[in-house]
């Protein structure tokens, strides 16, 4: 009978741009923690809501209330992975080996330059992403709030 094989190592690279890619379904978390991850299931729901909300203004116009409040949702999510591939393509290789690679006996190899890479996309992506999710959430606010103060007309 064979000693037990230890786990694989986690590499920090791979993580920092699945959390770039498909951070909003789940992916870096579904690498680094498997698929007993209930958070990195909970991704998918308000990525798709977000999703249906886009679908939505798509096909009803910009006047869709619903997809107003939907559309965030999946802003919110893009630039919160954003900031995950961020933290996770910034972090010390010691730090990360002793966070995700806590059976390792010997340091791993230097994560390198693609991680960091990976860092500055998802930083450029992601403050994209949250400055375009504030503006479309502000200037629905304000014209949800002069439709409400704007009296009826009775004929």
């Amino acid at each position: 009978m064979s000693p037990p094989s230890p786990a694989p190592r986690k590499s920090k690279t791979l993580a920092t741009w699945l959390a770039l890619v498909g951070g909003s379904l789940g992916w870096h978390r579904l690498y680094l923690r498997g698929a007993g991850d209930a958070w990195a299931w909970l991704h998918l729901l308000p990525t798709a809501l977000g999703a249906y909300g886009v679908l939505r203004m798509l096909h009803l116009g910009q006047d869709d209330r619903l997809a107003w409040v939907l559309i965030p949702l999946l802003g919110l999510m893009l630039s919160g992975t954003q900031f995950m591939a961020i933290l996770y393509g910034l972090m010390p290789d010691e730090k990360w080996d002793a966070r995700f690679n806590p059976h390792a006996t010997a340091p791993g190899p230097a994560s390198g330059g693609l991680a960091v890479l990976g860092a500055g996309l998802a930083l450029m992506v992601g403050a994209g992403i949250l400055m375009a999710t504030l503006a479309f959430g502000m200037q629905h606010s304000a014209e949800y709030a002069m439709e409400s103060d704007t009296p009826a007309v009775k004929p």
